[in-house]
């Protein structure tokens, strides 16, 4: 399995944004992760396409644009869609909850030419996924209640990932595309090892990176609990 480590932004240091997904990527992260919250389907807010744009030109890995995984936590979210798409956005994810029309913003995303992901909260049932795993390419799974960085990360997940990944593994069997199984909230090095083992392949983690001085000490940390037998 591929592995990938996924820093939020929301926890950088907004001053000099452009350096942090630089030096961050360059510490051997995979991925750069947007936490957009819009202070009506989260209490926050945070930012908007305009700030993807600005970042979307510094986020080069070995040279070559590394995704932008965009988690929507706003409501409605078709109208903001097609503009992260525009700014650089890779891959979107949102709510269903923050949906009329799963099914329809699934396609949406995906017709303005990104990836397309679901994201599920601690109390979230799963039945979400049952009619749309065709329209899928990455499920998040959250292991703290949306709205805020540095929360402890929910035992509980565990299970949901476990159970995430085996429907994966029954769609892939089925002839099924590969959908990525992201995991956001209370990642750690000293819990990555497990969540991995649950079923998780992509990390998302804010404050256990951007809160330490040396990224790569802390990302390789993460990649040798993931690999640790």
């Amino acid at each position: 399995m591929t592995y990938r480590i996924a820093p939020s932004i929301l926890s950088a240091d907004f001053a000099r944004l452009g350096e942090e997904v630089r030096s961050v990527l360059a510490a051997g992260a995979d991925v750069i992760h947007f936490d957009v919250m819009d202070n009506h389907y989260v209490p926050n807010l945070t930012f908007g396409p305009m700030i993807c744009e600005a970042v979307k030109p510094h986020a080069l890995k070995d040279g070559k644009p590394a995704p932008i995984d965009v988690h929507l936590m706003v409501s409605p979210v078709d109208r903001i869609v097609p503009d992260f798409a525009k700014a650089g956005a890779d891959i979107i994810s949102f709510h269903p909850e923050a949906s009329a029309h799963v099914d329809r913003t699934l396609g949406l995303i995906r017709e303005s030419g990104c990836k397309a992901g679901l994201v599920l909260n601690p109390g979230t049932p799963l039945h979400y996924l049952d009619h749309v795993m065709d329209k899928l390419d990455l499920v998040l799974i959250m292991s703290v209640n949306p709205g805020f960085g540095g929360q402890k990360f929910i035992a509980e997940a565990l299970n949901k990932l476990k159970a995430v990944r085996a429907r994966i593994d029954a769609h892939k069997t089925k002839g099924g595309q590969d959908i990525w199984l992201e995991v956001d909230g209370g990642v750690k090095a000293d819990n990555i090892r497990s969540i991995a083992q649950a079923g998780a392949d992509t990390f998302v983690a804010g404050s256990a990176i951007f809160g330490q001085t040396d990224y790569k000490a802390v990302i390789d940390a993460m990649r040798e609990e993931i690999a640790r037998p």
